[in-house]
């Protein structure tokens, strides 16, 4: 080999192994892994914080029963509402800039929220923050299938992991962290504005960014792209996507039930605050290992209905306990629903794996979260409603059950091998 073609051979090698732009790339990489999951550690605490001081809430602003009923259900009315708008304004902006802007706003809506001084405004400032959180919710799967698509089974469980840990860690330490800040309901809301300022941060140097992927696209694929553009999906003529849609809603909603009221069932039941507050958290902390575990089974599935399966019967053995035993056998029943709640990590997984492009995941992901979260705005509502016109919990926990059993039925469905284009295509 003549010196010259070695010398070529060199270069073409540090081009595609060491050059800047694949230096930059794998930078770049790690530094979306680092804003998923500060993102998805402050996806929930603005809600099990304030599932946690709910009774002091309630005493401070003067609500009633069914008033905090209602505010138990501003966080799936502000998830359907906002998230439909998340694709949108990805293709506007960028899926970083609009993740970016979310986590400032849940900043601002958990520092404005505890000092609004009216039930209202209240509402206003958890609107503003579960704006925030509604549009990230849709695009973390966006984000994943695009950066990271060989790899939607194990950064799903990864986010999914942090998303447990952030919920768990606001409900275990919300109360004692409370107490140490004076006792004052409203600092023991606003700490956890601080822990989403930082979520901004990872962001902010990818603002730019418009949502392409990492690896360099060649002459040929760009120009076959362009030929193809294939038309809009009509994701509402998918059966698969109305299944994961009504599953995402059934979850969703014994999800927000789960974390808005949990802690006053142990509280009724002689718990002390404190230790509701750990119960909540030991229901949220399940999701840490499992929400990592899940989507990678799930995905190495061909159907994921046994998966629905053994969540959804966990989900009735912890509210059976409820109702019979909520004190005696409350750390059973704590870890038993906490299994039966890592049904939201498996519906985002199937929410990656039911749709065959980046596109498709988008509108899929809004749909079935847009969709889901409209379906499960009544029933912490009714939970409050029924609660405070039975004066027990009897009826409450008795339509969570109810709603557990067609939530099963519609995950087996969604856990079909079924990809929604298809399907829309075949009903055209």
């Amino acid at each position: 080999m003549s010196k010259t073609a070695e010398t070529a051979g060199t270069t073409r090698a540090t081009a595609s192994d060491g050059s800047p732009a694949t230096a930059t790339r794998a930078w770049t990489a790690r530094l979306v892994v680092v804003g998923i999951v500060l993102s998805a550690v402050n996806l929930r605490p603005a809600i099990t914080s304030l599932g946690a001081l709910l009774e002091e809430v309630r005493d401070g602003l003067g609500m009633s029963g069914s008033v905090a009923g209602l505010l138990t259900s501003v966080p799936p009315l502000c998830f359907a509402v906002f998230g439909v708008m998340a694709p949108r304004l990805a293709r506007r902006f960028g899926p970083a800039a609009v993740v970016c802007a979310g986590m400032a706003a849940v900043t601002a809506g958990l520092l404005i929220r505890p000092y609004a001084g009216s039930t209202a405004a209240f509402l206003a400032g958890s609107a503003l923050a579960l704006m925030g959180i509604a549009v990230s919710n849709v695009l973390m799967p966006v984000i994943v299938k695009r950066w990271f698509p060989d790899r939607v089974g194990s950064m799903t469980g990864l986010y999914s992991m942090a998303l447990a840990a952030g919920t768990s860690v606001a409900a275990a330490v919300t109360v004692p962290l409370t107490d140490a800040l004076g006792g004052s309901w409203q600092t023991g809301l606003a700490v956890w504005a601080g822990l989403a300022a930082i979520a901004v941060l990872p962001w902010v140097p990818l603002v730019r960014d418009r949502g392409t992927a990492p690896a360099p696209e060649s002459e040929a694929e760009a120009r076959a792209r362009a030929e193809r553009r294939p038309p809009a999906l009509r994701i509402t003529r998918s059966r698969t996507a109305w299944a994961l849609a009504v599953f995402f809603g059934l979850q969703a909603t014994a999800a927000y039930i789960t974390m808005g009221w949990m802690a006053q069932i142990f509280r009724d039941a002689g718990v002390s605050a404190s230790t509701a507050g750990l119960l909540l958290a030991v229901t949220m902390v399940m999701g840490v290992p499992l929400a990592f575990v899940i989507p990678r089974v799930a995905t190495r599935l061909p159907h994921q209905g046994p998966i629905v399966i053994a969540l959804g019967v966990c989900g009735l053995a912890g509210y059976a306990g409820l109702y019979l035993a909520p004190a005696g056998g409350a750390w059973a029943w704590a870890v038993l629903l906490g299994i039966s709640n890592c049904a939201f990590p498996l519906a985002l997984t199937m929410v990656g794996m039911r749709a065959r492009t980046g596109a498709g995941v988008a509108q899929l992901s809004a749909f079935a979260q847009s969709t889901g979260y409209l379906i499960s705005i009544p029933g912490p509502l009714l939970v409050g409603v029924l609660y405070q016109h039975s004066g027990g919990w009897g009826l409450p926990i008795a339509l969570m059950v109810g709603l557990m059993i067609p939530q099963m039925a519609v995950g087996v469905l969604a856990g079909r091998d079924r990809i929604v284009e298809d399907e829309a295509a075949a009903t055209a």
